[in-house]
């Protein structure tokens, strides 16, 4: 029995698991059925495997932004395995090919897709991305999620830049019952060193904080980071325990493109794909964790605040290929 078959007998084995693979399999209905309809066509116009078979496969892959590098080392990882198992049918190949995006994405890794909580004191989440993808509705996503699980948290209004962005985040405060600490015009370091003295001094077990997104100047962006992570680590050494990078995954190859950026600039320990639900080409969840080696730790699904997810790749590849 091949790894998808078995995938699909562990999730839907369980009531609780079948009911949180539903919501990736809501989520995903956008890139399934444009994806897995045309590789079924695929599969129908080619009964056996040929050279013009895997010329669409790729143009199917790279259409689902899964990237040209990542699918070109998929077809020749795809071409060798076919030669080696003798495999001549389209239909015994679809299988395969899910087999085969499960290898690309964990690609020998332990896949880390958890928070890392800091054992003594307040563990500081730093949030980075541009403008308009999602990250201060993803902090008040996550603010909800971590206070349903029984955890103090402090949200933290680092982004003093954007108009509204201060309002935005008090709103999320309001929404999730969760202290906002802000200063109106103020330097984005000192507004965060507040936050973390009040976050020590009260206990408080998480703190978000929210950033500017202007990738525009790229020295400019990388000097504000570069202080900002100078005060976090005077007020709690070893901090922040994790720098999460927030990409619109509807933007296709330019969210990959900001995330190269911003591993350039500092460090990035995680991804979170907001607005997946929203976009037919969900192959960028490969393509990113092929482009910058960062694995993706949270997706947006929907809207409303219970719609952030830890990212699952099995349960991600299952919403993906179900259909086939």
């Amino acid at each position: 029995m091949n790894f998808f078959k078995k995938l699909k007998e562990t999730l839907t084995k369980d009531h609780k698991t079948a009911e949180e693979v539903a919501v990736y399999d809501k989520g995903l209905e956008k890139t399934r059925k444009e994806f897995t309809s045309k590789l079924n066509l695929l599969t129908m116009k080619y009964n056996r495997i040929n050279a013009e078979y895997f010329e669409e496969l790729e143009e199917i892959l790279i259409m689902a932004d899964i990237g040209v590098n990542t699918v070109m080392d998929f077809i020749d990882q795809l071409k060798k395995r076919v030669k080696k198992e003798n495999i001549t049918s389209s239909a015994a190949l679809k299988e395969i090919i899910v087999d085969e995006m499960f290898i690309i994405y964990v690609n020998g890794d332990i896949i880390e897709n958890k928070i890392h909580y800091h054992s003594d004191g307040p563990t500081v989440l730093l949030f980075v991305g541009v403008n308009g993808v999602g990250k201060t509705t993803t902090i008040g996503k996550l603010a909800y999620k971590l206070q349903q699980e029984g955890k103090k948290v402090l949200l933290v209004a680092g982004d003093t830049f954007r108009a509204g962005a201060v309002e935005q985040i008090q709103e999320w405060g309001n929404i999730t019952d969760c202290e906002v600490v802000m200063k109106a015009d103020a330097d984005p370091a000192s507004v965060i060193y507040d936050g973390l003295e009040k976050a020590v001094a009260e206990q408080y077990d998480v703190v978000l904080i929210d950033t500017a997104g202007r990738l525009q100047n790229k020295d400019h962006l990388m000097k504000e980071l570069d202080k900002m992570n100078r005060v976090i680590g005077k007020m709690i050494p070893g901090a922040p325990h994790e720098t999460l990078l927030v990409i619109d995954a509807t933007t296709g190859q330019n969210g990959i493109s900001q995330a190269k950026s911003f591993k350039e600039i500092t460090d990035i320990t995680g991804i979170v794909l907001s607005k997946l639900d929203g976009t037919a080409k969900g192959g960028i969840v490969l393509a990113i964790k092929e482009a910058v080696g960062v694995p993706v730790k949270y997706i947006g699904l929907g809207e409303k605040k219970t719609d952030l997810k830890v990212f699952d790749i099995e349960k991600y590849i299952y919403g993906l290929f179900k259909d086939i």
